[in-house]
């Protein structure tokens, strides 16, 4: 999108202090290597500072305690916020509603908001309802009864299972599934017969879902994810977990059923989490770590088990002295030997 804003107004935006050319004519973006005259970039790591001098940007957004080395610039506190926020506003362009487009299967009963956008192949099942400006890409299915809200964005092969429930402003990514069976199964002699799953999926409102994740639906009542939370590709959400609000569970975490995760939890890429647990919450789990009992909120921990990790890093830090402590043993050991036998020679 075309957009010029002066150095100001961005300031202004951001509610940034503004040091410089006021007036001058920012058009967009780039990094501190790539930016070039008319753009704006920013510094949110100190190991490039450096670069704030060198950069070819009209405009740099920095912290506080960050060199400007004279440029213009805006200072906020949280410079990678102010750079979310500017990509946004950069890249952000009118939306075009296109409504039910030809090739996609609408069923009966189906009721939509105001300014839809449904794609070719899209499959809406009976008895569906969609919110206002929602959009729903090719080969996302919806099967019966499902509902979104408003501004709910479905990408190309999502799929939502029956009676699920989507709230706004939504993001999910390509390939995932939501509602899908939970994982419940009841020894049989030498096989298992299945546990019906007859429960729903609730998503609150603006949680994002990364492709090809999985959400199961509960065995009878909901599997929860809480409003703000982000979940990134290929994470498997089990039967009856309950996500707490603004969670960040990243890549490849499986998280087994009737978990309970509290308030702003994060767990690290591939972290596994064991059934019935609950992790208190502002707890980060980091990652490949093994979570087997409950978790104090605000803990920090890592490994497998999971411990805290404090711990972890203090016995890390003796592993490569492990050899030399084992033959400094065996000495020990040998040198008590003969005193004993020294101390038995005396006695008699």
């Amino acid at each position: 999108m075309n957009m010029t804003n002066t150095l100001q107004e961005l300031a202004d935006y951001l509610d940034g202090q503004l040091a410089g050319d006021p007036s001058i004519a920012i058009t967009g973006m780039g990094t501190l290597d790539s930016a070039v005259e008319g753009e704006i970039t920013f510094l949110a790591n100190s190991k490039y500072a450096a670069k704030v001098q060198s950069t070819h940007a009209s405009a740099i957004v920095l912290s506080p305690t960050a060199d400007s080395f004279g440029r213009n610039r805006i200072v906020v506190a949280n410079p990678h916020l102010a750079f979310a926020k500017l990509l946004t506003l950069y890249t952000s362009g009118p939306r075009t509603a296109k409504g039910v487009m030809p090739g996609a299967f609408v069923g009966e009963g189906v009721v939509m908001g105001a300014e839809v956008t449904v794609y070719p192949g899209a499959y809406i099942g009976d008895g569906v309802r969609i919110g206002d400006r929602a959009t729903i890409h090719h080969n996302v299915t919806l099967y019966e009864g499902v509902e979104l809200g408003d501004d709910v964005t479905l990408h190309s092969g999502v799929s939502v299972r029956e009676g699920c429930l989507i709230g706004n402003r939504v993001i999910i990514h390509n390939g995932a599934v939501i509602g899908g069976d939970g994982f419940g199964y009841s020894p049989d002699d030498s096989s298992w017969f299945k546990v019906p799953q007859v429960g729903i999926v609730i998503i609150g409102d603006d949680v994002e879902i990364g492709a090809n994740a999985t959400i199961d639906r509960a065995a009878l009542e909901t599997t929860r994810i809480g409003r703000g939370t982000k979940i990134d590709n290929l994470v498997q959400v089990a039967h009856n977990c309950q996500i707490g609000e603004d969670c960040i569970i990243v890549a490849q975490a499986g998280i087994a059923g009737s978990t309970v995760l509290g308030r702003h939890v994060t767990l690290g890429g591939q972290v596994a989490v064991a059934d019935h647990v609950t992790v208190g919450a502002n707890a980060m789990i980091a990652g490949q770590s093994g979570v087997f009992n409950n978790v104090d909120a605000g803990a920090v921990l890592s490994g497998t088990p999971a411990i805290l990790h404090k711990s972890r890093l203090k016995s890390a830090a003796v592993f490569p002295h492990l050899p030399i402590m084992r033959k400094t043993l065996t000495r020990l050991e040998t040198r008590m030997e003969k005193v004993e036998e020294c101390l038995e020679l005396n006695n008699t």
